[in-house]
């Protein structure tokens, strides 16, 4: 009896490693496990619907040189022709469009704090945003560099490599401490697709 119990319980421990297997990407070839980059979980809970997880990798502080992360993304229907359109006619309106939401939610923030009995004022840009387009003939792409106006020196780098395979919308994306990096590691994740 004893024996048969420890191997229902390998059998079930090796189901439940099997199902949660499948709950991790393949990676991204040039960005593998041995350099420190960790694939991340892109089951079918992570996202919604109309958008396809391929891979995401992230390499942490402690086994890499420069923190990082990168995914491959897939996207159809409505939300992939507003993407592309974003992404092709006007990425400096879409990084506008994310700090405008960032504000207001901001903004909800301090005025549930302080019941808003008297006037706030706004408060100066703490960052900077600037966008570079990084079209190439494999890909059109865009490098968005977030500046801190505080401490000089403190920026965050996202290099967003896209196009169409099909019926998708194929987003390739990289976040990175310097722009060279997300350049590399977005390649990198392009090539993976």
């Amino acid at each position: 009896m004893r024996s048969r119990f420890h191997v229902a319980l390998v059998l079930l421990a090796g189901a439940l490693l099997a199902a949660c297997s499948q709950h991790f990407g393949p990676g991204i070839t040039e960005l593998p496990a041995s350099q420190g980059w960790q694939p991340l979980p892109i089951g079918s809970w992570v996202l919604n619907d109309g958008i396809e997880a391929r891979a995401m990798v992230f390499c942490p502080r402690d086994t890499c040189t420069q923190q990082g992360f990168a995914a491959v993304i897939a996207l159809e229907g409505e939300r992939a022709r507003q993407m592309e359109q974003a992404l092709s006619e006007s990425p400096a309106s879409l990084g506008q469009a994310f700090a405008r939401l960032a504000a207001a939610k901001a903004a909800e923030r301090r005025k549930a704090e302080r019941n808003q009995k008297k006037k706030v004022e706004p408060k100066p840009a703490r960052s900077a945003t600037d966008i570079v387009r990084l079209d190439s003939a494999e890909a059109r792409g865009v490098l968005v560099t977030i500046r801190s106006l505080d401490t000089p020196g403190r920026q965050a780098v996202t290099a967003i490599l896209y196009g169409r395979e099909a019926d998708r919308f194929v987003l390739a994306l990289a976040v990175g401490a310097t722009a060279a990096a997300a350049r590399r590691d977005a390649e990198a994740a392009w090539r993976s697709r």
